[in-house]
């Protein structure tokens, strides 16, 4: 089998037409269409009746992070707009920190315009509050930025609140409106700190979870802050010259715990849970050999599931025994760490038996996960979804593969 990084992108590639992007959601979230892939074999039904379609006893594992109104725009004397993108917190580098900050922090950020600011301070006002921003340094395509404010008693959180604007998808092609703040993040989420939603969860309701619960079906949470690099099309002619995005992840143990009971009956809804997941898999690996690290050592880097690991054979349930573990030596009831793990044709799933997800931008990354996850059948998937009316993208359809 060829080395994934001499994957061609041109593979990937498919005509998806403007007018099957779906710009907004429906009016009730659990209406959208439902494509069913299992065994070669596609039907189609609507989300309302999931349940239909997993068995009793099986998993659902969630990713409750909460999409933060990231965008930011300021304007020089001069009339220039800047527009500063909140990516991740650097000082303090922890997200639950820095949302609690008083005054002062610092952040990385994405700056639109960034050749018309030299890095003097910009300020406005915001009902009442100061607020300045001052660009330090860059590291690459970001830059970190400086945030400062004169209102003691607000928290950043509650200067994102008040000044920011929620990042809705830059291929929706339209400003955020009032009803995004509602339409885009799920019922679920919970902890602040993603610039997109994981938009698999948009579809569920609290009628879908009754008819889940009705089947004894389980439910795990983690939290994946998904980045602005999950839009990122891979622009290299093959996958070596693409740089995968890295995003902080936190999984409980009750949760591994539940993994280890559930094996094989486990399902991921959205992408993001398929790489928390996974991720897991090669943290387990890691500590087989090095039983002590840091938190940090245990990132997962983007090519490390294709370094000859010898997965044959190894029991999930033991590989994430070793994480339990490892979190029992460390009194740690959270594993927080980062993943950059790139999931692509060739990949062996290793936790995750199922899937639901909506239908990803043409050369993307996401693409290759379900080309990776439906043995290279995502042609045949996606061919059936743009002749059926399924609507496209983060507002999109639904699909569950197995």
């Amino acid at each position: 089998m060829l080395p994934p990084q001499s994957l061609s992108i041109s593979d990937f590639d498919y005509h998806l037409p403007e007018e099957k992007i779906a710009k907004f959601p429906l009016p009730q979230r659990d209406k959208s269409k439902l494509l069913i892939w299992k065994n070669g074999q596609i039907s189609e039904d609507v989300f309302q009746n999931l349940s239909k379609y997993i068995p009793e006893n099986a998993l659902l594992v969630f990713n409750n992070t909460k999409v933060i109104q990231a965008r930011m725009l300021f304007q020089k004397p001069s009339g220039a707009q800047i527009e500063i993108f909140c990516l991740e917190p650097e000082e303090p580098a922890d997200y639950a920190q820095s949302f609690v900050q008083t005054q002062s922090c610092v952040w990385r950020c994405l700056i639109g315009n960034a050749k018309r600011w030299k890095g003097e301070k910009l300020g406005k006002e915001v009902q009442g509050t100061w607020c300045t921003v001052e660009r330090l340094e860059s590291q690459g395509e970001t830059y970190l930025v400086r945030f400062e404010w004169d209102n003691p008693t607000l928290t950043f959180a509650d200067i994102l609140e008040k000044c920011g604007e929620l990042p809705i998808p830059p291929y929706l092609n339209r400003k955020t409106e009032e009803s995004d703040k509602e339409t885009y993040q799920t019922i679920y989420s919970k902890i602040k700190g993603s610039v997109a939603a994981p938009t698999a969860g948009l579809h569920f309701t609290e009628a879908v979870f009754q008819s889940l619960r009705e089947k004894n079906v389980d439910f795990e949470e983690l939290t994946l802050h998904v980045g602005a690099g999950t839009f990122k099309p891979v622009k290299s002619e093959t996958l070596a010259g693409h740089v995968m995005h890295t995003e902080a992840i936190s999984v409980r143990k009750s949760t591994i715990q539940k993994l280890i009971e559930k094996e094989g009956a486990v399902f991921a809804v959205g992408t993001t849970s398929v790489r928390t997941l996974e991720s897991l898999f090669y943290i387990g690996l890691y500590l087989e050999s090095h039983p002590d690290p840091s938190p940090e050592e245990l990132s997962v880097n983007q090519w490390t599931p294709y370094l000859g690991y010898k997965v044959q054979g190894t029991r999930c349930k033991d590989v994430l025994s070793n994480i339990l573990d490892y979190m029992d030596r460390r009194n740690l009831n959270i594993l927080t760490t980062h993943t950059q793990i790139m999931i692509v044709p060739g990949y062996r799933f290793n936790v995750v038996n199922a899937m639901i997800t909506n239908f990803h931008q043409p050369k993307s990354t996401l693409l290759l996960l379900i080309s990776a996850f439906v043995q290279g059948k995502w042609r045949e998937i996606y061919d059936y979804a743009l002749e059926h009316d399924f609507r496209f993208l983060s507002y999109g359809d639904s699909s569950l593969l197995f």
